[in-house]
């Protein structure tokens, strides 16, 4: 008798041990299920502001620079009950445009190219990068001395092709030779890929001058040297330049605006937008290149 009440208060504590664990388990199940629901919604509500934030910048950017002139925006923020939201705005249009290194014949664009021997020779950036960029831009296979063509991307791994068009993305650069993250950690500021026309046969970009970085305008012409891009940069601040004769007024600015026409402009067209978004534990980001006149998007990224 003694052994049986010993066996049976053995099995009591069994039963109860695996019911104690069953029911810690469901709770914890229970738990994980809701978080992971909560989660889920969180980050589609984070998603769905970090969208939202893309459109009202490009709204607030039409509506803001509807005038002759733009400036860089000041970011915008907003904070309530359901999360946070900051949208950060910069200009395309005040970048060398590398897809126009190359004409349609696959010929150097010299005004282009000039400038990026400018810029890259600022940067510490070799010259040979851009013999390889306008090999990738082409649409031959002949490799220009210090570029590259298929048959080296062809010997890689994985091998791919060399694209013999323009570049979509910046981050497509990262395929190119000798373009390493250090350089293009370096040159990311000052370049886009992006043109305010639709039109494929473009061979001319226009920059604009008030937006522009130091680094863009020094590259525009040998002409303009750090001291006259500082003068620009101070006077646009104070008032933004709207046509040729504001620059014509800087001292040394009328032989710049005569040399630059057709190249300087006063208004631009397209702009990044990075809309960054936080509701609790969730966060989202969404990268978008509009263009300002139809608020077309270029480019769209979200992580």
């Amino acid at each position: 008798m003694r052994g049986n009440r010993g066996f049976a208060l053995v099995l009591v504590l069994v039963v109860t041990a695996l019911m104690v664990a069953v029911t810690t388990e469901l709770i914890h199940q229970v738990y994980v299920d809701t978080s992971l629901s909560r989660g889920f919604r969180d980050g589609q509500q984070a998603s769905l502001l970090a969208e939202s934030g893309v459109t009202a910048g490009a709204k607030y950017l039409k509506w803001s620079f509807s005038g002759d002139t733009t400036s860089l925006a000041d970011p915008l923020k907003q904070e309530d009950e359901t999360g946070t939201i900051e949208i950060r705005m910069i200009e395309e249009s005040g970048k060398l445009n590398l897809n126009l290194l190359v004409t349609a014949d696959g010929n150097f664009n010299q005004k282009t190219y000039n400038a990026l021997l400018r810029l890259g020779k600022r940067l510490e950036i070799p010259e040979d990068v851009w013999s390889a960029l306008a090999d990738w831009l082409d649409s031959n296979d002949d490799q220009r001395s210090g570029g590259a063509e298929t048959p080296y991307y062809q010997t890689l791994k994985p091998p791919y092709r060399a694209r013999n068009g323009k570049m979509a993305t910046l981050a497509e650069l990262s395929l190119v030779k000798g373009f390493t993250p250090e350089i293009l950690a370096r040159l990311k500021p000052f370049v886009t890929v992006y043109s305010e026309q639709t039109s494929t046969m473009i061979t001319s970009q226009q920059i604009n001058i008030n937006t522009a970085p130091l680094e863009v305008l020094t590259a525009l012409s040998d002409s303009i040297d750090d001291a006259m891009a500082s003068r620009i940069v101070a006077e646009r601040q104070r008032n933004p330049f709207k046509n040729t004769d504001n620059v014509s007024r800087l001292s040394g600015g009328a032989a710049i605006a005569q040399e630059l026409t057709g190249v300087l402009t006063y208004k631009g067209a397209i702009f990044r937008i990075t809309s960054i978004s936080k509701v609790k534990d969730s966060a989202r980001t969404v990268d978008a290149v509009v263009r300002l006149a139809d608020e077309k998007i270029l480019s769209w990224q979200e992580y």
